[in-house]
C-alpha cells in the first residue's frame, strides 16, 4: 500500500524511484498536438447501406495512417460515460485505509489495485495507480468488483456491456471492409477476458522527470480509451510523438498485437505513452478485448497470397503473452518475435 501515489500526499518532489534515465524522459522533447481522425459511427451496424461503404473507408483509412482514431455516437450515453469517470474517480479518493483491501503486487492475480505498470519490473516506477478488473461475462466476474464506491459495480456493469458492444461493432466493420468472412472475430478470437485498467494519474512536481507509462503496444485485440478531459496520451507517428487531443464523450480506439497478426501487418498496433503534468489529477479508462488463451492466432487466409505471403508466425496466445512480458511490451522487440524470419 505505501506504494500508492493515491494516498492523499501531495508530492513537491519526484520520488528517485520514480526518475527516469535521461534518455527515457520527455524533457528536450517537441511534442505537437494532434487531432485524431474522427470516426461518427451513425448507428453502426445498422446505417444504411451507402453510409456504411462510406463509414468503413473513413474506419480503416484512420486506422492505417494513425492506428489510433476516435469515434462519436458509438451508442454508449454521455451520461453512462459521465458516470463510469466519477465512480473511478471516487474510487481512487477513498482513505488509504478503504483500498486496502484491493491492493495487491502478485501480477499473477487479475483483479487488483496496484501502482506503477507490470512492463520493466526491475526499472524505475511510473506515475500511475491502476484498478485491474475482469469484467466480462458481468454475471461472472462482478462479484470480484470492488463493493466501494456504492455504485461502481452498477455502473461498471452497464459500461462494459456497451463498450464491449462497441468493440465488436468496429470488429464487424474490419471483416467488410477487408474482406474477411463474416463473424471472423467472433467465437475465440473475442472471448477471453474483458479486461478493464482504471488509470489514476496524481499531478506531478516535475513531469520532465517521469512518465504514467512507458512506451509500448497493447498485447489484445482491440482497445477502447475514455481518456477524460484532461491530455495525456502520446502515441508515435511519423517517427515523433504526438499529444492525442481529447474530444468530450468519444472513445479513443487503438489495435493490438493481435489484430496487427491477424491482418498481416495491414492495420497495426502503435506505440503509445502516458505523460505527466502538474496541474490536476488525469483519470482514464482502457478497455482491452482479449482473445482466449487457447486461442489460434496467424494471419487470416484472405490476408495472405503470392504477393503477400504471411508476415508473422502461428502462435496460441497464451505463449504471445509470456513473450509479450518477457519483453516488456516493446513493440519493436515482440513484433520481431514473430515475423517469418527471410
Amino acid at each position: 500500500m505505501d506504494n500508492l501515489l493515491s494516498n492523499g500526499e501531495v508530492y513537491q518532489t519526484v520520488p528517485k524511484q520514480f526518475i527516469l534515465p535521461p534518455e527515457n524522459r520527455v524533457s528536450g522533447e517537441v511534442s505537437s498536438t494532434v487531432r485524431l481522425p474522427v470516426i461518427d459511427l451513425r448507428g453502426g451496424p445498422h446505417c444504411h447501406v451507402e453510409d456504411r461503404d462510406q463509414l468503413i473507408g473513413e474506419f480503416l483509412r484512420a486506422g492505417k495512417e494513425f492506428g489510433f482514431f476516435q469515434v462519436i455516437n458509438h451508442g454508449v450515453s454521455e451520461q453512462l460515460m459521465a458516470d463510469m469517470m466519477r465512480v473511478t474517480e471516487e474510487f481512487f479518493n477513498m482513505s488509504k485505509e478503504d483500498k486496502a483491501a484491493y491492493y495487491c503486487e502478485d501480477t499473477s492475480k487479475t483483479n487488483r489495485l496496484f501502482s506503477s505498470t507490470i512492463y520493466g519490473k526491475d526499472g524505475p516506477r511510473y506515475w500511475r495507480d491502476c484498478l485491474k478488473l475482469a469484467c466480462y461475462p458481468v454475471a461472472e466476474t462482478i462479484n470480484e468488483w470492488p463493493d466501494k464506491p456504492a455504485k461502481l459495480r452498477e455502473v461498471l456493469a452497464k459500461f462494459i456491456v456497451e463498450a464491449r458492444e462497441v468493440s465488436m461493432t468496429l470488429l464487424s466493420l474490419i471483416c467488410e471492409g477487408l474482406g474477411l468472412k463474416k463473424g471472423y472475430f467472433e467465437g475465440d478470437l473475442s472471448s477471453g477476458q474483458v479486461l478493464i485498467n482504471a488509470n489514476y494519474y496524481p499531478p506531478c512536481p516535475e513531469p520532465d522527470l517521469t512518465l504514467g507509462l512507458p512506451p509500448h503496444s497493447d498485447r489484445n485485440l482491440i482497445t477502447l480509451l475514455l481518456q477524460g478531459a484532461i491530455s495525456g496520451l502520446q502515441i508515435m507517428h511519423q517517427g515523433k510523438w504526438v499529444r492525442a487531443e481529447p474530444i468530450q464523450n468519444a472513445f479513443v480506439i487503438n489495435f493490438g498485437h493481435q489484430l496487427e497478426i491477424i491482418t498481416n501487418g495491414v492495420l497495426k498496433s502503435v506505440e503509445h505513452r502516458a505523460i505527466t503534468n502538474s496541474g490536476a489529477a488525469r483519470t482514464s479508462l482502457a478497455v482491452f478485448i482479449m482473445p482466449a488463451m487457447e486461442s489460434f492466432i496467424s494471419p487470416a487466409k484472405e490476408m495472405v497470397n503470392e504477393e503477400n505471403p504471411p508476415v508473422y508466425k502461428s502462435f496460441v496466445f497464451k505463449d504471445f503473452l509470456r513473450i509479450y512480458m518477457d519483453l516488456s511490451a516493446k513493440r519493436v522487440d515482440v513484433m520481431e518475435a514473430f515475423k517469418i524470419s527471410g
